[in-house]
């Protein structure tokens, strides 16, 4: 299919949307709104042109044609996530060029490399260790496993254009997936899980403690972690498995290293920092954007990294237009009306059918609907406390509903490469591909659903909780 074709398609779609009928409860903003939303997801996936050159179309039709003000159109480069994802970037940067990347990831290549199986379950383990303390998955996913990954993935001689497959795509893969189920093991794990709770005491007087949500994730979180790294190592795997000899060489290249440098110390000390108040954030109230852009004025100061650097960094910025464009059009999405309307008429079906079914439903279309959602906050602020109260109406049990909208809020992540900040940070690394970001994300999905709605519902029925 030529660029020319999937162009034309993208703008069929659009077309046929915006001249169909206003559905009845929608404004004809909010309708012409999602026909150029819709049409810039299609453009993702067909790509016929960059991800960047897509959304900045979008954006623009969507203020040229009079569908909402220029100012709201652009509010998505504003977001404060996006600049997280911006910074993540950075932070890797400085790990691989002042080494410490290399050095830990020959490290964990050393104690752990005999096998690409076994590195993909250690960094899966590295993330839950940290995931309690750490109430922002893009932060830790991102911010965190993300620059160690990436220089593992380079320890092996695996980059975006030479070798992708041999590792690189695998552990990349993996350790982003792995952790969506880990970010729903603990209330602290994810910045929507806070909101969760008090939405579940409101809507159906469900109260969820700390304790008690990390006992309810405890056996389906720690299944998801060992099947997805296995799951994802059959159906996508590294070229290499055996990597024992990788050992050998991971020994002597920290012999020649020698000791560490002064650029490795300062970013160790960004990178510790930056931990401690991300892990902290909830007593002291610092955003964890300005604790990510704290570390990168901390690292140009010092001259670890120097502005031009920054400036080369085309992942940084190719990420934050084309993920700046999408949430800027999915939050007005919500705030003319379309998201809340979607909501009220998925749940409104349900109406009179018993709870079974109805909760199925309700958790599937709850989960894939995160297909037109940048953000897991967004999704969960417009759409959990309604498909909840719908759910407990019909007779579904308070706590199975609640914590079940709960754990899919998290789940939901490893869906699309733009569905949470971490996703445009792993993607824009360069090497998935798109179509096999999504079957990934896809395959996943599902696993994750039956594991924590089968599996967990009957923990959690073992639990007494419901």
């Amino acid at each position: 299919m030529t660029r020319l074709t999937r162009g034309v398609i993208v703008l069929l779609v659009m077309i046929s949307i915006w001249l169909s009928p206003v559905p009845v409860g929608l404004t004809a903003q909010a309708w012409h709104l999602f026909a150029i939303f819709a049409a810039t997801i299609i453009g993702f996936i067909l790509q016929p042109l960059p991800l960047g050159a897509v959304a900045l179309i979008g954006v623009m039709f969507a203020a040229l044609s009079g569908t909402i003000k220029m100012s709201e159109a652009l509010s998505g480069f504003s977001n404060s996530t996006i600049w997280l994802i911006v910074s993540a970037f950075l932070f890797a940067k400085g790990f691989i060029k002042t080494g410490l990347g290399r050095r830990i990831s020959y490290q964990l290549i050393r104690c752990f490399g005999s096998s690409a199986l076994k590195l993909g379950y250690t960094l899966v383990i590295s993330d839950f260790i940290i995931s309690p303390a750490t109430p922002s998955n893009t932060a830790r996913s991102g911010g965190i496993m993300y620059p160690i990954v990436r220089s593992l993935a380079s320890a092996f001689g695996s980059e975006p254009n030479k070798n992708p497959r041999k590792i690189g795509a695998y552990i990349l893969s993996t350790s982003f997936q792995a952790d969506a189920p880990i970010a729903a093991m603990f209330l602290t794990a994810c910045a929507p899980n806070l909101l969760i709770v008090a939405f579940a005491s409101d809507a159906a007087n469900v109260n969820i403690s700390w304790g008690t949500w990390a006992l309810a994730g405890l056996v389906p979180g720690l299944l998801s972690m060992l099947i997805i790294p296995y799951f994802i190592y059959k159906f996508y795997p590294p070229e290499i498995r055996d990597t024992r000899e990788a050992q050998q060489v991971a020994k002597q290249e920290l012999a020649d290293m020698g000791a560490m440098s002064r650029g490795e110390w300062i970013i160790s000390g960004v990178f510790i920092g930056a931990l401690l108040l991300w892990s902290t954030s909830q007593y002291t109230q610092i955003d964890s954007t300005v604790v990510a852009l704290l570390g990168v004025s901390v690292m140009l100061i010092t001259n670890v990294l120097q502005w031009n650097e920054i400036l080369e960094e085309k992942g940084a910025w190719d990420g934050m237009i084309w993920m700046g464009g999408i949430v800027g059009l999915a939050g007005m999405l919500n705030k003319v009306g379309f998201i809340p309307w979607f909501a009220t008429s998925s749940t409104g079906l349900m109406t009179g059918v018993s709870w079974v079914p109805t909760l199925i439903v309700l958790f599937l279309v709850y989960m894939y609907s995160h297909y037109v959602f940048a953000s897991l906050s967004a999704h969960v602020t417009a759409m959990y406390a309604a498909f909840l109260a719908v759910a407990v109406g019909t007779g579904a049990p308070p706590f199975l509903a609640a914590f079940g909208f709960a754990a899919l809020s998290n789940l939901m992540a490893g869906l699309t490469h733009y569905a949470t900040g971490a996703a445009p940070i792993y993607f824009g690394a360069g090497y998935i591909q798109q179509k096999d970001w999504w079957r990934i994300g896809f395959f996943s999905s599902l696993i994750n659903v039956v594991i924590w709605l089968g599996i967990g519902a009957i923990w959690w029925k073992v639990l007494g909780l419901w």
